[in-house]
């Protein structure tokens, strides 16, 4: 339908295991799914890939309502992660790297809150000086995301939270990291 967004065979051999099953094969009853599952993701990567609305939608695809209704399940079910991990697991193993990563590379970033954003979800980053929020990020070797999580930008780069999996040092997968670095500001003499 549209060649920038469709899967390709082997694209969809790797996705559609990765979705949960649909709610009539988990053995809880209900109707059969209206719409092909790999439709739906071309219509999510359309979303993606061309950066539209969902209102903007065409209407080769299944409703927005619908499309929208399977992202928000499979982002609840943890498969988008999944499909991420996957992808990135393969891409290591061609650049002849273990699948799981044994060194990661830890950063963060403040960005300026709009004021629409409210108050509880962002600081002030004094060292910056400004009022928004801090995404953290790691990365392997090559790159290749392994953890996000956003905070508020007021947090200290030396105080990264528990939950977020990018502690010191960084758990992935549930087996630690044997070198994690973090960038430090340089300092001004």
């Amino acid at each position: 339908m549209y060649p920038s967004s469709a899967t390709t065979d082997a694209q969809w051999a790797l996705i559609e295991p990765l979705l949960p099953p649909p709610g009539n094969a988990a053995g809880r009853g209900g109707r059969s799914e209206k719409h092909d599952r790999r439709l739906l993701v071309d219509a999510i990567f359309y979303l993606v890939r061309g950066g539209v609305t969902w209102r903007e939608l065409p209407r080769e695809f299944p409703p927005r309502s619908t499309v929208w209704d399977a992202f928000t399940r499979w982002v609840r079910s943890g498969a988008w992660a999944r499909v991420h991990d996957a992808l990135r697991d393969q891409l290591r193993v061609r650049l002849g790297r273990r699948p799981q990563p044994s060194a990661a590379i830890i950063d963060s970033q403040s960005v300026r809150a709009a004021d629409t954003v409210a108050g509880s979800s962002r600081g002030y980053d004094a060292g910056k000086k400004i009022n928004g929020r801090k995404r953290h990020i790691a990365v392997d070797t090559n790159g290749l995301l392994l953890a996000v999580i956003v905070t508020i930008a007021g947090i200290q780069d030396r105080v990264v939270p528990p939950r977020s999996g990018i502690g010191t040092p960084p758990r992935f997968r549930g087996t630690t990291l044997a070198v994690s670095w973090r960038t430090q500001r340089a300092s001004v003499a």
